[in-house]
């Protein structure tokens, strides 16, 4: 019986690794705190790829640009929220339909704020250990779910359009290339 040897397709791991070394450019780039197309990528990847892309995706342009930005002691909470954004991304998947997508992005982005901030309440000394603090912790933080949302979605609609509409030129130009022969 022969082995299987392990290859690489160029096409299928092309697209990938773009936009993995392009979230981790967005992110290196200035921009406003919670602005990034990390967690469109997480939803979107549920969506439009395969199944292992929708996590390996995000979480891979998250630790190599952490790699540059330093680690820091909430991560736990960050990962787990794009872990989230991607399984929200396959419910989506489920019965897809744009109401679903905004939606799923809405919720992904509170989600996302929920667990994080809930984070730094509970492993720094910035708040009390009371559910207070807690609140103020969620309450100090609400600008940057500002920025999640207004970016998560921004990201996300761009990338559905993006990605919907190359696939209606692929299909148009491969119409007209069988109907004009």
């Amino acid at each position: 019986m022969k082995e299987k040897l392990l290859t690489i397709d160029r096409k299928t791991i092309l697209f990938p690794v773009a936009l993995i070394v392009l979230a981790v450019i967005m992110r290196l780039l200035p921009h406003l705190p919670n602005v990034t197309p990390l967690a469109a990528m997480a939803l979107t990847g549920s969506l439009y790829m395969e199944r292992k892309y929708a996590f390996i995706l995000p979480l891979s342009a998250l630790f190599l640009s952490d790699l540059l930005l330093g680690f820091h002691d909430t991560m736990v909470f960050v990962y787990a929220g794009f872990l989230i954004t991607g399984v929200i991304g396959l419910w989506i998947k489920k019965k897809y339909s744009l109401k679903r997508v905004v939606s799923g992005t809405l919720l992904s982005s509170f989600i996302f704020f929920l667990l994080t901030n809930a984070g730094v309440w509970l492993v720094s000394s910035m708040y009390e250990k009371t559910f207070l603090g807690l609140m103020q912790s969620y309450t100090m933080a609400l600008p940057f779910l500002r920025n999640s949302v207004l970016g998560d979605l921004g990201y996300t609609l761009a990338f559905v359009f993006i990605y919907n509409g190359a696939l209606f030129l692929a299909h148009k130009k491969a119409f007209l290339l069988r109907n004009t022969v």
